[in-house]
Formats: structure tokens, sequence, C-alpha cells
């Protein structure tokens, strides 16, 4: 059996460029960091004492004899790529899926890594983030940008960059009191709306050529944020930043915002926010606010009809938790 834990992301900036249609002819690059809510995902034989081989659990129940009926395409294509069947999943979560945070990815990082480690190997980081990629975007045939599964393999708070080579991942070194100040600023809120990422992906990906001028912007103040991080500048100028990429990428499509979210944007400013942004392809899910610590209380009051998630730095990425070796020994050629 396995136990694998993996974080969820916030992205600061940069979100779009890692597009690979964009970042093949232009390069990306996005400042990102995990925090601690987490998805868990477990994995373990599946007896062969049931009229079904591979059991999966998510929002719901899915029992089959063979890999290939499995509905849930994550969990086909993943298993299906690593040659693995006869397997029982869960998976679990601290905060809802479709909701901006990079959920699916984190997902596909924490399966692949629980999936090697079933089969008794080891991983790189690396390896990991370029297999969940490669499901996701290859074999589920799913639009969406690349940092997700950076983020979730990696951890911590990183300047991940994108070309036609791959990626690459740099942390972001500040000390301890200067992260400390950054995430003490940092509000996070539930819309209560969920979304399915790939749609708003897919009209993203079509606006590309008409939005180079915009996305070269949005992927050049990555480099500011973090000056004004490394260089101990005045914290709030983080959030103005904020302000104005969010304007930016919600600029990007219609998609991106709405009528609904605008208004919650503005009441929060209202009462104090610097700036903030829909996390993930936007439309809904999660937001995060920067304000100052003493606006904190009267933000809450004002959104007090959305779900406040109060969170914290993580640097570890996806992990194990737990780990006993598994085997079998039965005829599984039927099932696979």
């Amino acid at each position: 059996m396995v136990h694998v834990r993996t974080p969820f992301r916030i992205s600061f900036f940069g979100g779009g460029t890692d597009y690979q249609p964009f970042f093949e002819e232009h390069g990306g690059c996005v400042l990102s960091t995990t925090f601690d809510k987490y998805c868990y995902t477990t994995v373990r034989r599946c007896p062969p004492f049931f009229d079904y081989h591979t059991q999966v659990r998510y929002s719901r129940t899915e029992s089959v004899r063979k890999t290939e009926d499995t509905e849930h395409p994550l969990v086909r294509n993943s298993m299906m790529y690593t040659g693995m069947h006869n397997l029982s999943i869960t998976y679990d979560a601290d905060l809802p899926a479709r909701s901006g945070l990079g959920s699916s990815s984190s997902f596909a990082v924490g399966l692949m890594q629980a999936l090697y480690s079933m089969n008794g190997k080891y991983v790189s980081t690396r390896k990991l983030a370029q297999d969940a990629i490669y499901v996701e975007r290859e074999l589920c045939r799913e639009d969406g940008g690349w940092q997700d599964q950076v983020a979730a393999a990696f951890g911590g708070l990183n300047r991940i960059e994108f070309d036609a080579s791959g990626f690459s991942v740099s942390p972001i070194v500040l000390s301890k009191a200067r992260k400390n100040e950054l995430e003490g600023h940092i509000m996070m809120f539930f819309t209560g709306i969920s979304r399915l990422s790939a749609q708003i992906a897919i009209s993203q990906v079509r606006a590309i050529k008409d939005k180079v001028t915009d996305l070269l912007e949005i992927k050049n103040l990555v480099s500011e944020a973090e000056r004004i991080l490394v260089q101990n500048g005045d914290i709030s100028e983080f959030g103005r930043l904020l302000d104005y990429t969010w304007n930016l990428k919600r600029g990007l499509t219609g998609d991106i915002s709405t009528s609904h979210i605008d208004s919650l944007y503005k009441r929060a400013l209202d009462a104090g926010a610097i700036g903030g942004k829909l996390l993930g392809a936007g439309g809904g899910g999660f937001m995060i606010l920067f304000a100052a610590p003493e606006y904190h209380e009267t933000i809450r009051k004002t959104l007090s009809e959305f779900v406040y998630v109060p969170i914290a730095f993580e640097s570890e990425g996806s992990k194990v938790l737990y780990y006993v070796p598994e085997d079998y020994d039965y005829d599984v050629s039927a099932n696979c």
C-alpha cells in the first residue's frame, strides 16, 4: 500500500505563459508557491476475490474488470502508461476540485508517484512532473498549462521557466521574516463557483495569437515581482502588481472573470485589500487577496458569505507518507 500527499498551489504571476503554444515561441515564466492544503492518493493491490479487478474511488466509485474500462481518464491513462493493473485507488482532498488550485494536476502527480512506488520504483521529482504533464496534456488531451504539475511535484515558492526544451525551477530565496511577511498578507476565499479549467483553457489557447503583447507583459511581471520580494522592497508593491496582472489577465478572454467575481473583488478592495486575483484559469473557484494584516478582519466581515481558508506556505511537494510493499501471486493476464 502507498499513501501519497500532494500540495495545491497558488500562482501569483505569469499564468497563461505556461501554455505550450505560447512558451515554445516566446518562452514562459511563472511565480508560484505550494501551500498547506493537499490531495491524498492511496493505492493498494485489489484482492483477487471480487468480480472486479480495479476499483477507483473519487466523487464516485468505479469497479471494473479491465483497466481500459475505467471511465476516469486520468486514472485510466496513468495506469496504462505505467503498466499497472489490479489496483484499488482512492482520492481525497482538503479542498474542492475545479476551483483553480491545480487540483487535477496535483492528483496526476500524486497518482504517478503512488503507481511508481507500488511498482517498487523511485523516480525523480522532475520525472513526476514530466510524466504528469504527458498524461494530462497528451494522453488525456486536456488543454492547459504546465505550471501546476511542476509546482505540485517540486513544492515551495519558485520561479518556473518554460521554453521549447522543457522547464526549469529556481527557488525564490527569502529570509524567514520576508517569507512570513508575504504569507501574512495573503487571504484566500472560495467564490462558491466550480468550473472545468480545461474548458476555459481552450478559449485561452485560441486567444494566444491575438494576445501575445499582453502575455509578454504578464511574463515580464514575474521578474518585477521577484525583484520586490528578494530586494526587500515595500511588500505592498507586490499586492499592487497582483492587481495589475489580474486586470491584464481578465482581459485575455471573456471567460476569465464574471460580474459576480468583479463585484466580489471590488468589495475586497474597498475594504482594504491592495490587490488579488482568481486562481487558475479563471471563471470561479478560489480567489486570493493581498492585504495588510490589520485589514484582514474587515475584509472577512465584508466577504462573510464566502468561505475563508487560512493558509500557510509549504515546501515539500508531493510526498510518500506511507509505504508497505505488496505482492500478490495470481494470474492477472486477463485483467489488464
